[in-house]
């Protein structure tokens, strides 16, 4: 797993508030951090360069970080030139580098600062800050975007490799493209910022996994229709499930458009007709969730006999479908013959029922795997829909939730 240096503080900062114990493992190494940095002045900052042979002033250091995209990829040489002995001191250049790069450049786009975004973005969605969260991951995409430009980078999975943050940038989409619907729903413009988005990650990633892919495409049809552009969002659902009719979530996403919201009547009839018509589709996916919504639907209309038969169905088809989900963590370790070290935690999780023996070998593949470049979590799962281990939480609200990031 390829961890960047920006994520690495971000963990040893985060651990060490979280135990005291931590914070006596981090400050024992003696290994800087850049809250270190904070209290500094940028004199004091490019002394610190200089006690490492660095003669660097601001006009010397912009000519070196000139055609950078992260203060980590100018410091590593930096490092690597440095004399022996002076141990994890040597980290200091690197924090130098981010400090004053983000005093003398803060609009110059780098890694460690969109990192820094994006988890700014999370602390404010965590205080329920919504139109505050999406503004600053709206700054964050345009990053994004540049960064993108810059290298060539045509696949969410390949910026991930090039660009590692703390939160990789498959989920962080996904919560970006959920903050900018939360907040639309009192600020129609983040409903248009929420289009246009989806539509450029469509564009510039073009071949991701289905399950990406079938998000966007939900998040932009339900947008346009929330917006008024009723037509469009009507043709895009009818094109998406001409091509792939056994889409269950399209399905869910196009009858939910037509289930009354705050201050909108609803159309009842027209939700249950695309719901009845996703439910018996052949191959249709995730019926269990179809089921579950025209359960809902009939109990909202008066009809309880209905809906306890589909409640019964849903129950039925989650049944015969055991869900496992895997799990990778990076947490702060203790090491008795060494100093902390960050460690990577993989766990798997059953739904009640347990798993059939004839599932064993894929929990052997999912044991064996290589991690991917997500440091929290390395399963894909839809941020809205129901988390894989079982809590009945949304994946977002559950083992997908920034709380669970390192």
């Amino acid at each position: 797993m390829k961890l960047s240096w920006v994520t690495l503080d971000r963990i040893s900062r985060e651990e060490a508030r979280s135990s005291e114990v931590l914070r006596g493992m981090v400050e024992g190494s003696g290994r800087p951090l850049r809250s270190h940095a904070e209290h500094l002045t940028d004199e004091e900052l490019l002394g610190k360069l200089r006690g490492f042979g660095l003669d660097l002033d601001r006009g010397s250091l912009e000519k070196l970080c000139e055609n950078a995209l992260s203060a980590e990829e100018v410091a590593r040489p930096l490092q690597e030139g440095c004399e022996t002995g002076y141990g994890s001191q040597v980290d200091w250049i690197w924090i130098c580098l981010v400090s004053l790069w983000q005093r003398w450049w803060p609009d110059k786009m780098c890694l460690e600062l969109l990192d820094d975004k994006v988890q700014e973005g999370y602390a404010e969605d965590e205080q329920d800050n919504v139109s505050a969260c999406a503004g600053i991951w709206l700054d964050a995409w345009s990053d994004v975007l540049r960064l993108c430009d810059a290298t060539g980078v045509a696949s969410i999975e390949e910026f991930d490799g090039r660009f590692p943050m703390t939160q990789c940038l498959y989920n962080w989409s996904q919560d970006f493209e959920t903050a900018l619907w939360n907040a639309g729903l009192d600020d129609r413009e983040m409903l248009v910022a929420r289009i246009s988005f989806c539509e450029e990650a469509l564009r510039r990633f073009p071949h991701e996994d289905q399950l990406m892919t079938e998000n966007h495409r939900r998040a932009l049809a339900e947008s346009c229709f929330e917006v008024g552009l009723t037509e469009r969002a009507e043709e895009l659902f009818q094109s998406w499930l001409a091509d792939d009719p056994g889409w269950g979530w399209g399905w869910i996403g196009w009858a939910d458009c037509y289930l009354p919201r705050a201050g909108k009547p609803g159309n009842y009839g027209r939700a249950e007709e695309l719901l009845r018509r996703g439910y018996s589709a052949p191959g249709a996916r995730d019926r269990d969730c179809i089921a579950e919504r025209l359960q809902d639907l009939c109990r909202e209309t008066g009809r309880p006999r209905e809906a306890a038969e589909f409640g019964q169905q849903a129950r039925r088809l989650r049944r015969n479908a055991s869900a496992m989900a895997v799990s990778r963590r990076l947490v702060l370790a203790d090491d008795d013959d060494g100093p902390a070290a960050v460690r990577e935690t993989t766990r798997l999780d059953f739904d009640p029922e347990g798993l059939p023996l004839d599932q064993f070998p894929d929990v052997m593949r999912a044991l064996t795997a290589k991690s991917s470049s997500a440091p929290a979590n390395a399963v894909k799962v839809g941020r809205n829909v129901p988390c894989p281990c079982g809590s009945g939480k949304k994946s977002k609200k559950c083992c997908g939730s920034p709380t669970n990031r390192p």
